[in-house]
């Protein structure tokens, strides 16, 4: 065998390295990094570089959604355990599953009979699919004649299991998307060539919401045969409902076309007006924490085209059990349960059935109560603290368990999202780049042009206690990079007060001044910026220390004063770290100063001392 050739599983490796070196993401962290030389570890050798060809022609590589793609830099830099408790994953797509305060007790044991282990059906076992249409007909359909039945309802096994069944079924049409949006819909939408991806781009992408009449005009006018949208929005946190929501579904009803709705953070609402109550029957309406639905809106169950998907994943803490549903027109759900047939083969059986319990209404009544409370409290100090990191939020999240932060407000590069996740994982801590949401179906549009570069998810979906490890972590790599504005600020300040002059190519002025060209004048940036890197301003501080440290004075026949100009030299030196350290001071107290308008909302204009990064 040529020594040339390589293994199957060396082949895999490249076919790895090729797919993460052709990644969007990756070409812009290569780009930074090309940019902005020094300030920015340098990638790794198999992540630079793709190989030649594709080991594997005749496989297609597919591409990581955002998550995947911020937990593997957060393996590359040690993360290897979930419960590790020194990281925070800020950047996890589910809710805590532990018990929280207030909520019933849930029991995952049951006996699972000879029969059970058969496959079940593709549309679901019947008794879920009855427990499923209660559940809308009893929260949204008391006032209407149309009810759903179990005919309207296919089980699937899980979200994403379902957005595929449903492009499946899709004939030869133009689907509609918004931007930003849930990272999986990108794959979604370029799986199947009868599909013709067409997005929405709000002006703002801190922006979620189009007013129905743009939404109307932009629907009719493209020809459009669907829409699918996520309500409560993933990842802004806002919501579409009321009179708003209400239209939308008006005008899928009018133009026959299909309203695609991902309602799968309809219980995670914080705004709504009734009393946490401390008891009280199902059957009392009053007692009800506010959700939403689009089937609120639905005048016919099996004329209106509107599609539901919501499961157990986020809204009852249950991801593993990777049991979920679509609520359809009746003709619709025999599509997707013959789709279902060759795509999934159905849910879990034995999970559908212990899925049972949970969809009883008191509990679903009660278990919603404590989880709004309990999620209300995390999405306020996540809101509060990232604030105080001048981490700005345009519209605070009504719903979900997702804060849309917007980087700007802060210092480059940390205001790019690539950068700012490598960053944080350095750090411990895991987001999600907002350009993942930047959905790209087919890559069909450059992702340079993305407005979502300086924005991130962050997620407060872990435990309280993983979110303070996560702000900790956060302030400390933030003020990290303040100092080394502070300190590269001062290092320029030093070299001014030593030479006169700022720039490295004055040299004969330097000796017109009688300072020693190589001790006199401080450290390259080459050098300085690894020594920050490593110990921040004190290593700054040892260095500037070193550079005007006195130096021993050439004996001229006994003539010269060595004392004296030793002397002359320790003076200078304490003329100059007393200077260092009030420039360093002055800075840190706008770094404090900074902080406290932030808390405030505000910005503070005209820092007194400069940002310098590059030098």
């Amino acid at each position: 065998m040529s020594s040339n050739n390589q293994s199957p599983v060396n082949h895999n490796q490249n076919q790895l390295a090729h797919e993460e070196a052709s990644r969007e993401a990756w070409q812009m962290y290569r780009k930074y990094h090309k940019d902005h030389s020094g300030r920015v570890k340098e990638v790794s050798e198999q992540e630079n570089k793709a190989p030649a060809g594709n080991a594997f022609p005749m496989f297609q590589a597919t591409e990581k959604t955002g998550v995947i793609f911020a937990t593997a830099r957060a393996k590359e830099h040690g993360f290897n355990d979930p419960e590790d408790p020194t990281w925070a994953n800020m950047g996890q797509g589910a809710p805590e599953t532990g018990p929280i305060l207030g909520a019933p007790s849930r029991k995952y044991e049951m006996h699972i009979p000879d029969h059970e282990i058969e496959y079940a059906p593709t549309s679901g076992i019947p008794e879920l699919r009855e427990k499923v249409a209660e559940y809308y007909n009893h929260l949204y359909r008391q006032d209407k004649q149309s009810k759903y039945t179990a005919a309207n309802v296919c089980i699937v096994p899980g979200g994403r299991a379902g957005i595929t069944r449903i492009m499946a079924i899709m004939g030869n049409t133009t689907v509609g998307y918004f931007n930003p949006d849930y990272t999986a819909y990108e794959q979604a939408l370029g799986l199947f060539q009868r599909i013709t991806p067409s997005v929405f781009l709000h002006r703002d992408v801190n922006d979620a919401l189009m007013p129905p009449d743009e939404f109307e005009f932009e629907t009719v006018g493209r020809g459009l045969g669907a829409v699918m949208l996520s309500n409560p929005a993933n990842p802004t946190g806002q919501s579409l409902e009321g009179d708003d929501l209400r239209e939308y579904v008006r005008v899928a009803r009018e133009n026959q076309v299909a309203l695609i709705m991902d309602e799968f953070y309809s219980h995670y609402y914080y705004d709504g007006e009734g009393v946490d109550p401390a008891d009280g029957g199902a059957d009392d309406d009053t007692n009800w924490p506010k959700t939403v639905s689009s089937a609120a809106h639905v005048n016919d169950v099996n004329e209106d085209p509107v599609l539901i998907i919501n499961g157990l994943t986020k809204n009852w803490r249950c991801p593993g059990f990777r049991v979920c549903w679509i609520v359809a027109p009746a003709p619709v759900v025999s599509m997707l349960n013959n789709a279902g047939s060759y795509l999934d083969g159905g849910a879990n059986g034995p999970m559908q059935r212990m899925a049972l319990p949970l969809m009883d209404l008191d509990f679903i009544r009660r278990d919603t109560w404590a989880l709004q409370r309990h999620f209300r409290t995390k999405r306020d100090y996540l809101l509060k603290n990232l604030a105080r990191l001048g981490i700005k939020v345009k519209w605070e999240p009504t719903a979900t368990f997702y804060i849309w932060g917007d980087l700007s407000g802060l210092p480059p590069p940390l205001n790019d999202s690539i950068v700012f996740l490598e960053e944080c994982t350095k750090h411990k801590i895991i987001c999600v780049p907002g350009v993942f949401f930047d959905i790209n179906p087919r890559g069909v549009r450059q992702v340079k042009k993305s407005n979502c570069l300086a924005n991130v998810r962050f997620s407060y979906g872990p435990s309280m206690r993983n979110l303070e490890v996560g702000i900790q972590n956060m302030e400390r790599m933030i003020r990290k990079w303040m100092l080394h504005t502070i300190s590269l600020s001062t290092y320029v300040f030093v070299r001014k007060e030593l030479t006169g002059h700022s720039n490295d190519d004055e040299e004969e002025k330097k000796e017109e001044e009688g300072l020693d060209s190589e001790r006199g004048v401080m450290i390259e940036s080459k050098v300085l910026l690894p020594i920050i890197e490593e110990g921040g301003a004190d290593a700054l501080d040892a260095a500037i220390e070193d550079a005007i440290a006195p130096v021993p004075s050439k004996q001229d026949d006994g003539d010269s004063d060595e004392d004296g100009e030793a002397e002359t030299k320790q003076g200078m030196r304490r003329k100059l770290k007393e200077m260092v350290r009030h420039h360093k001071t002055q800075g840190e107290k706008q770094f404090d100063e900074e902080q406290k308008y932030r808390r405030k909302g505000l910005t503070l204009k005209d820092p007194s001392h400069e940002h310098i990064f590059y030098l």
